[in-house]
């Protein structure tokens, strides 16, 4: 709980002052080249997470990482969150920023997961009955599970539309249990 609270404080407090100075698009760029080169260097991790290095080692070395390659309102915010000691919900905060930004650009993110590769056709039929429900436009992510045995799974905002073989069986095997 505490997460998602800070996480959405954090993020709608940047979202609202990128909004101001029409940078929107460009601070959830910064925020996810920021996120990502922390995530993918398990040294800079050590440093950016270790509670023993002082805040100003940690912005110092930050400064030096993107000095000239992001905004001071991004820099500013990455040396708050240094400040407040909440450096690791920094992940969390930027997916808060994109969804944000994302239901202002009238975008949907959705997840749809299925037991083989789905063709092309496939997806764009997905994604059409997707636009069509949420009257969104579209971002979706495929991935295949083969534990779903058939069908598609597809996760968008708070919604799940599960349409798997998998789902079916469990259902099935709940009613069996039931009448005996």
């Amino acid at each position: 709980m505490l997460k998602g609270a800070v996480a959405g404080r954090y993020s709608a407090a940047l979202y609202e002052l990128a909004v101001k100075i029409k940078e929107v698009d460009r601070v959830e760029d910064e925020l996810k080249m920021v996120a990502a080169a922390i995530k993918e260097n398990e040294d800079l991790q050590k440093i950016i997470y270790h509670p023993q290095i002082t805040v100003a080692d940690k912005k110092e070395l930050l400064d030096k990482l993107f000095k000239g390659k992001i905004l001071p309102l991004t820099s500013n915010f990455i040396g708050l969150l240094l400040d407040r000691r909440r450096e690791n919900y920094l992940g969390d905060i930027v997916d808060e920023f994109v969804a944000q930004a994302n239901k202002d650009r009238n975008i949907v993110a959705a997840r749809i997961s299925s037991a083989v590769e789905l063709n092309n056709a496939e997806k764009d039929a997905i994604d059409q009955l997707l636009a069509k429900i949420t009257g969104m436009k579209v971002q979706s992510s495929y991935t295949v599970d083969p534990s779903l045995r058939g069908g598609v799974l597809m996760r968008f905002g708070d919604k799940v539309i599960d349409g798997t073989i998998k789902a079916r069986l469990d259902t099935m095997a709940d009613s069996l249990r039931k009448i005996s």
